[in-house]
């Protein structure tokens, strides 16, 4: 009897685990303008009424994530909204887009030496037209606040990596939209900074980062705070290019996003 009530224990454990964490919470859309495509994936709130107003989180994934499976882009980050006590307590809508494989969410140039395949050396650049996929975000943006009773004072943007540097050039292109932006190991070019003090920032970068180097990130700071604009920046000393999961990990991070509202 001892031992049916453990193995029953252990199997409610791992159904919670599981349901905690079942990715198929985010629903599958994708979306189309000028025959072009987006896939995203879309998490709303738990006991989602429609009547009511709900926060939005874009968040930007990483090179690695890229593809049209409208699976990967997962990877990192969709577990932390599916945690029982964050949906509880910041009941919002989450959506991941996903960016094609041959494009990059920002204007960022990548030089790669020896193979097409090496290491990059990233330049950004001030101006430029948007990429696709950030044309479609941009519009993707827009839609949901059509279908959706989106909180217009509590919008937000998150991304690791491409997603970091995206984050900045979302927010430089919409530069009304988001209350606050959460860019980890990305970069801009400085001179943008202009553009984006109508929005908060909190920076995130590992001190070893051999990928994206963490420099790129704190010339972004440095700019933005020239330009009075409210920074807070962590550099994690010993992190590397996965500095996101000690990101994911602060205590405060999400509550200081949700605290964050559009003037």
């Amino acid at each position: 009897m001892k031992y049916r009530s453990i193995l029953a224990f252990l199997f409610v454990l791992l159904f919670v685990d599981v349901q905690a964490q079942d990715m198929s919470l985010y629903e599958k859309q994708w979306f189309i303008q000028y025959g072009d495509i987006l896939p995203y994936r879309i998490l709303l709130p738990e006991n989602y009424d429609a009547a009511k107003t709900y926060p939005l989180i874009v968040f930007l994934h990483g090179r690695g994530e890229s593809g049209n499976d409208n699976e990967k882009q997962l990877t990192h980050g969709a577990k932390l909204f599916l945690q029982d006590s964050i949906r509880k307590k910041y009941p919002a809508i989450v959506v991941f887009p996903q960016c094609s494989a041959t494009n990059y969410w920002s204007n960022v140039q990548a030089v790669t030496s020896g193979t097409k395949n090496g290491k990059r050396s990233f330049y950004f650049v001030a101006d430029g037209e948007p990429t696709s996929p950030l044309r479609l975000l941009m519009s993707l943006v827009g839609n949901l606040q059509v279908r959706y009773r989106i909180q217009q004072k509590q919008m937000y943007v998150m991304g690791l990596s491409m997603g970091g540097m995206g984050t900045f050039e979302l927010v430089r292109r919409m530069p009304n939209t988001f209350a606050a932006a959460v860019p980890i190991c990305g970069g801009a070019h400085p001179a943008t900074a202009t553009q984006l003090v109508k929005t908060k920032w909190w920076v995130f970068h590992g001190g070893k980062d051999d990928v994206v180097l963490p420099e790129f990130s704190q010339k972004m700071v440095t700019a933005l705070k020239q330009q009075k604009a409210s920074v807070k920046f962590t550099l994690y000393p010993d992190a590397n290019h996965n500095s996101w999961d000690a990101a994911f990990a602060e205590p405060q991070l999400l509550q200081w996003l949700f605290q964050q509202r559009k003037q």
